[in-house]
């Protein structure tokens, strides 16, 4: 490998820390100017040395250990790199939402997420990704875990979420989960609240 660009080496070591996930252009803007950065990034990839997953989204290719294939990051790490990349927010939709969370086996045929931004199809790697603009009521849930268990618990809807699905998520969450879900409590829906507090393990009114 020809290092040419001074900076070149620390991109290498950021992605490579990574450990696989994608990281888009701004990270590295700290290292230099947008110019350079770009010209390091294209020419690192011109060489094979990264993996270009999309424009302004970069990786470290990691090979399998028993096909010694490519690996592909998960769609959840992509997206989530996209929206990093563009100053977004991003949600699992519902089934998604449940499959992530064990609250459903069934797989999504189609990957969809909602977002503050534009309603668009995203090819992120070998996955193409629907994202559908939703407005406050699904976007203002803050925080990591809370968005996707509100999303499960809609999807499931009032008559589904059994016993066990409150076991499953009590014993999934952290405790700092938990609090997360009770912060943001006065964005879920009036029969949502009591499931809610079963969850955190605690009492809603």
């Amino acid at each position: 490998m020809n290092v040419q660009h001074p900076i070149t080496e620390k991109m290498i070591a950021r992605l490579r820390s990574r450990k696989g996930v994608a990281i888009p252009t701004q990270d590295f803007l700290d290292l230099g100017g947008r110019s350079a950065v770009d010209q390091s990034l294209s020419r690192l990839v011109r060489q094979g040395v990264i993996r270009r997953v999309r424009w302004g989204l970069y990786e470290w290719p990691r090979m399998g250990k028993l096909l010694n294939e490519p690996l592909v990051q998960s769609p959840e790490a992509l997206v989530r790199a996209w929206a990093r990349q563009n100053g977004l927010r991003v949600v699992p939709s519902g089934a998604h939402a449940a499959n992530l969370l064990g609250l459903s086996t069934q797989v999504p045929a189609k990957l969809v997420y909602y977002t503050n931004g534009r309603t668009q199809t995203l090819a992120l790697g070998p996955f193409g990704v629907r994202l559908l603009n939703r407005g406050p009521k699904t976007m203002d849930v803050s925080g990591r875990m809370a968005p996707l268990v509100f999303q499960a618990l809609r999807h499931l809807g009032r008559n589904r979420v059994t016993s066990e699905a409150v076991h499953r998520l009590r014993s999934v969450l952290s405790g700092r989960d938990k609090a997360e879900l009770t912060r943001n409590l006065r964005h879920a829906a009036a029969w949502m609240k009591p499931v809610i507090g079963q969850i955190a393990g605690g009492r809603t009114r």
